[in-house]
C-alpha cells in the first residue's frame, strides 16, 4: 500500500513542472562547504520553506540525521497531513563540500540537497537544490527568531531564489 501511494505521490510531482523566473535564472548557489555530517546529528524544525509537491499539506515537519561509520547520514523526515503522521527514511551522502545526495526509500531516485548557509552558531541551516524547485529553513527549535529567518531568507534571495515566495511552515 505504502509503494502505491509513493508511485502515486511521484507521478503527481512528475506532472508539476518548474519553471523558475527568469529573474533567478544564471544566478550561482553559495554554498557553505565546512558543514561536516556530524553537524547535522540530531533533530531538526522545519521553520519555514519553499514546499516540495511531496509536502503540500503538510505541518509540524520534522528531520532526524544521524551519521553513520561509513560516512553517510541516516535521515528520517516526519510530518502530519490532517491527523495523520507521513514519514520516510532514507540516507544522505556528502557528495562534495556542502553538496548532498539524498537517497529516500522507495523512491527510485537520489536528490540533489545543497546547503546554503548556517548560523553562527549552528542551529540553523539553509538547505536548497540546485533546480531552486524546493528549500529549507531547519532549525534547532520549532520557533526561530525574526531576525534569523531574515538571514536566511537573505541567503536563499543571495543563491537566487525569490525570497518572497518563502513559506513559514505551520507547526
Amino acid at each position: 500500500m505504502k509503494a502505491v501511494a509513493l508511485l502515486a505521490l511521484l507521478a503527481l510531482v512528475a506532472c508539476e513542472r518548474h519553471v523558475p523566473s527568469q529573474r533567478w535564472l544564471g544566478a550561482p548557489l553559495f554554498l557553505d562547504p565546512a558543514v561536516q555530517p556530524v553537524d547535522l546529528a540530531g533533530r531538526w524544525y522545519e521553520v519555514a520553506s519553499y514546499p516540495a509537491p511531496f509536502q503540500r499539506g503538510c505541518t509540524g515537519t520534522t528531520a532526524d540525521y544521524q551519521p553513520l561509520p561509513d560516512g553517510r547520514i541516516a535521515l528520517t523526515n516526519r510530518c502530519r497531513v490532517g491527523g495523520t503522521l507521513r514519514e520516510i527514511s532514507g540516507t544522505a551522502e556528502v557528495v562534495a563540500p556542502g553538496k548532498l545526495t539524498v537517497n529516500l526509500q522507495g523512491v527510485p531516485f537520489g536528490g540533489d540537497y545543497w546547503i546554503l548557509g548556517q548560523s553562527r552558531d549552528g542551529r540553523t541551516f539553509v538547505v536548497g537544490t540546485p533546480t531552486r524547485i524546493a528549500g529549507w529553513v531547519l532549525h534547532r527549535d520549532p520557533k526561530i527568531a525574526p531576525e534569523e529567518l531574515r538571514a536566511a531568507r537573505d541567503l536563499f534571495e543571495r543563491s537566487g531564489y525569490d525570497a518572497a515566495a518563502l513559506e513559514r511552515t505551520r507547526p
